[in-house]
């Protein structure tokens, strides 16, 4: 058959994913920067979630932690004791970051406590988080590794520590910093980053920071480096090389200077000449994540 013919024959699975994708899943919620953060840049983190009244009435008052990561990057899992753990970076999804997660959440709901949560790969329209969840300010944790994962009668078990012991040898230190939402200080092998999710509109974003770069305004300090940004899901995330011996709490100045003069720098006019150019630079150097 002609590729004309399997046009016509319908669209596949993988347009109809496409069909369905939204660019800021998590735009309707308060904390939204944290939200895209701990989905695209921190490896192991927790917060608890509050159900919304109507689930409440209809469930009880459970207990719902949102994590990172969850073992073998399950949507969901239920706890023994009744409590949900609700998976953030999930490998399988339709295109709508915040209606799967409401998906896997009522599958939790609906799945006897320590049981295994089936949820559909494609669950069609429906419910997103706002719908579900009472929206506030995430109280995250950040962890060294995945031991919230497990009960306390699984640690002995050599299966679970040899998995647990796997996933957390792909953990690299992380700390999140205390002077803007959603900004993570992280070490790797060679190297060390702060990455932040902007609030801003990402337009007013990328002219600010093109301001910025046009003024050799950009760098954190001396032997720092910006390295560009990633757009992720509806929001820009600069990032910066840092030396990795100086720890994360180096950078709290900074880093609260550097807001000011991103902040002043969101209130310009038409950019000018350097700065478009600087613009165009900014671009050629963005990853996009999704």
């Amino acid at each position: 058959m002609s590729k004309r013919g399997k046009s016509q024959a319908g669209p596949t699975k993988r347009e109809k994913i496409r069909d369905v994708y939204v660019a800021a899943p998590f735009g309707d919620l308060v904390d939204e920067c944290e939200w895209i953060a701990l989905r695209e840049l921190v490896p192991a983190a927790s917060a608890p979630l509050t159900l919304a009244p109507d689930l409440v009435q209809r469930y009880g008052d459970r207990r719902v932690i949102l994590s990172t990561v969850l073992p073998m990057a399950w949507p969901a899992m239920t706890k023994p004791d009744g409590r949900i753990f609700l998976g953030l970076q999930r490998h399988v999804q339709s295109g709508d970051a915040s209606r799967d997660l409401a998906a896997a959440l009522l599958s939790a709901l609906d799945t006897p406590p320590g049981q295994t949560v089936t949820v559909p790969g494609l669950p069609g329209s429906g419910p997103r988080l706002p719908d579900v969840l009472t929206d506030h300010l995430l109280d995250i944790t950040v962890h060294d590794g995945f031991d919230y994962w497990i009960d306390d009668d699984k640690r002995e078990d050599a299966e679970v520590r040899a998995s647990l012991e796997a996933a957390n040898a792909s953990v690299y230190p992380t700390v999140r910093m205390s002077g803007a939402r959603a900004a993570y200080w992280c070490e790797v092998p060679d190297r060390a980053h702060v990455r932040w999710v902007l609030p801003h509109d990402e337009d007013l974003a990328l002219n600010a920071l093109a301001r910025l770069a046009a003024s050799d305004a950009l760098r954190l300090g001396d032997d720092t480096k910006f390295a560009g940004t990633f757009r992720a899901l509806g929001r820009l995330a600069p990032v910066w090389d840092l030396p990795r011996d100086a720890p994360a709490a180096t950078w709290e100045e900074p880093l609260a200077q550097f807001d000011k003069r991103l902040t002043d720098a969101l209130g310009g006019g038409e950019l000018t000449a350097p700065e478009r150019r600087a613009r165009q630079g900014l671009i050629g150097r963005q990853v996009t994540l999704r």
